[in-house]
């Protein structure tokens, strides 16, 4: 989308938002947080201090923060939950969606501070958003890596040192450790709001990957020594929106894509024809499995099979078409001129002319019967 500023007659209201965004504490620091442990070049990048290279403007990704916003606030307001509480050690830092602190835990603070209703164990819980076209993903295959790395950071930092010694926390601070036994994934569709739950244990090897991850980072001397996690802009999203897009592909050249920036020698050129051939191999054969299941279960009836639900999209459709043998035989009756090859748009426009009803005759149009195979919801 073009970036409209605020000298524009009629400025669009994302550029409003996105300086909103910019300006919040999240936005503004420089220390790593769990939320960046997706990227590891993206996050070489904060981590050296580089200013970003590219104006990204992501409505979507604003608009999931007001409904987190939203969300946390109603959590807070009706159940009591602690919401949007810091935590970080020398490395990372991060803010917690929400906290519920069971019974034992919850006695040790101020009665005003505590859930109406405590946990059965302490929990720790992240809202994210997801567009209508990944919902489906999400609730067959639950929170990608990088957002249960980050998860795991968090209950790691209020398992080892509690919540951060901050402004507005500092009763919670001297708790000290809190052992965070379940960690709960809130999805939440921005399209339709449709909920989804994924709860899992904390997995201390998850957290210890975060660390690694993070060193891994902090150890690099220059930001292109960190790895790409992502095949580059118009291939994943992440980078269609990386404020360092430009620093970490280059500008493209001559119209063509930036990915081919990669490419410097012959060498290069024969490394990525055989990832091409490998990648053509697989999806190859997969296509042709996806195939053979999908005509297998072409006289099956939609429904719920194990794991997954059936559906089937298309539908017959009728309409009126002119009969061009009933107008033949009309235009013999009438004594009319009949073209040596029938022509039905004129043929139409003369009995039209002529005051003539058009016969017709209902033609039963099939659109393609698509298979639609979605996770199975319990």
């Amino acid at each position: 989308m073009s970036t409209p500023t605020i000298t524009d007659p009629s400025p669009s209201i994302w550029v409003a938002a996105d300086a909103i965004d910019r300006a919040r504490p999240r936005s503004r620091q420089r220390q790593l947080g769990a939320s960046d442990t997706a990227c590891e070049r993206r996050s070489a990048y904060k981590y050296h201090g580089w200013k970003p290279t590219d104006l990204v403007i992501s409505p979507a990704a604003m608009l999931g923060t007001y409904i987190h916003e939203g969300l946390t606030t109603a959590a807070r307001k009706e159940f009591g939950w602690l919401v949007e509480k810091k935590v970080a050690d020398a490395a990372v830092r991060g803010s917690i969606d929400i906290v519920q602190l069971d019974r034992a835990t919850a006695r040790q603070l101020p009665r005003r501070m505590r859930p109406k209703v405590a946990a059965d164990e302490n929990t720790l819980e992240d809202i994210k958003t997801r567009t209508v076209y990944r919902w489906d993903e999400t609730v067959r295959y639950g929170a990608t890596a990088p957002e249960l790395r980050q998860v795991m950071t968090y209950a790691r930092l209020l398992n080892t040192g509690g919540f951060e010694d901050a402004d507005g926390q500092r009763v919670l601070a001297r708790l000290g450790p809190v052992r965070v036994e379940k960690i709960r994934l809130r999805f939440i569709c921005r399209d339709n709001g449709e909920e989804f739950i994924q709860e899992v244990p904390y997995d201390p090897q998850i957290a210890e990957e975060a660390v690694w991850w993070l060193q891994r980072v902090a150890e690099t001397e220059h930001p292109e020594q960190a790895r790409r996690d992502f095949l580059g802009p118009g291939i994943d999203a992440a980078c269609d929106y990386c404020p360092f897009a430009t620093a970490c592909w280059g500008s493209p050249a001559d119209g063509r894509p930036v990915q081919s920036n990669l490419v410097h020698d012959d060498e290069d050129v024969a490394g990525h024809l055989a990832d091409y051939v490998a990648a053509h191999r697989l999806w190859s054969d997969a296509d042709k499995k996806k195939t053979f299941a999908r005509k297998s279960v072409d006289a099956s009836e939609a429904g719920r099979y194990g794991a997954n639900t059936l559906g089937w999209a298309g539908k017959e459709k009728k309409e009126q078409q002119p009969d061009v043998r009933a107008m033949i035989e009309l235009f013999d009756t009438l004594g009319a001129v009949i073209p040596t090859v029938p022509d039905v748009d004129r043929m139409v426009k003369a009995l039209m002319t002529a005051g003539i009803a058009v016969p017709t005759r209902t033609v039963v149009k099939r659109t393609p019967r698509r298979i639609d195979v979605r996770a199975a919801r319990e």
